[in-house]
């Protein structure tokens, strides 16, 4: 059976066999195989495979990796814990931010910390104006969930009030070409800072603020599922949310 999802990726980044077996030093008859489903490629080929075409082994190749396998490329995405969130050195900040090339994306209910760092954002408006998809999720200050947060961490309303706080520290952001926010409404089960195959999640653990809880720096890699799953839970609830605009 051809394998349609590398043929489509090939179509999507303008490879014919020609090219790719030429930059992967293989014969044109190999790619011509690997395209039409009657061979899988060698280890090597599929890791370089995945990082030409922007693609996990397992999304190209669904049966190729074990589940062993796929399991040690997971752990090794874990690039380092913290403890806690605020033991996070401000220059890591600063440098994930700034490795962003294509994506920059942050999902939180209030993230005031950032919203009110200026040399955030000066990046975040630099990377823009270079091309770089900036985008960012704020907590629906009238949502249930941000109620009921607040009561699990014992500050009430304090939850509703950073958002606002951050929306008004974000203003000058907003209607920035290339910078876009929206309004979510869901459970955070953790807080996602993204650019490009590098994150920082910050876990949310009841009745603990989330300065107060770990970090996991990831970094994505072909074959590996643990970032993807962050990555797909931050396009889910994009999708959701909705835009917030100048008021």
């Amino acid at each position: 059976m051809p394998n349609e999802r590398l043929r489509a990726a090939m179509v999507e980044h303008g490879l014919t066999h020609h090219a790719l077996a030429e930059e992967l030093g293989v014969n044109v008859k190999s790619v011509e195989r690997w395209v039409g489903g009657e061979i899988v490629p060698f280890p090597r080929n599929r890791h370089r495979l995945a990082i030409r075409l922007g693609r996990d082994e397992s999304y190209l190749w669904p049966d190729a990796l074990t589940q062993d396998r796929a399991t040690a490329l997971s752990e090794s995405e874990l690039v380092r814990i913290y403890p806690h969130r605020a033991d996070v050195p401000a220059d890591d900040w600063k440098h994930l931010f700034e490795s962003g090339d294509a994506e920059i994306g942050i999902l939180v209910y209030a993230g005031l910390f950032l919203a009110e760092d200026s040399g955030f954002q000066r990046i975040i408006r630099k990377k823009a104006k270079a091309g770089v998809r900036v985008r960012i999720l704020l907590g629906d200050p009238d949502d249930a969930h941000v109620a009921e947060r607040g009561e699990e961490e014992g500050i009430g309303h304090a939850v509703a009030a950073k958002i606002r706080n951050a929306q008004v520290l974000y203003r000058d952001l907003l209607g920035a070409h290339g910078i876009e926010f929206r309004l979510h409404r869901t459970v955070l089960y953790n807080s996602i800072y993204r650019a490009d195959d590098r994150l920082f999640v910050n876990t949310h653990i009841y009745g603990l603020p989330a300065a107060q809880a770990p970090v996991w720096h990831l970094r994505k890699i072909p074959g590996g599922e643990l970032a993807r799953h962050y990555l797909d839970s931050f396009e889910r609830v994009w999708d959701s949310a909705r835009p917030l605009t100048e008021s």
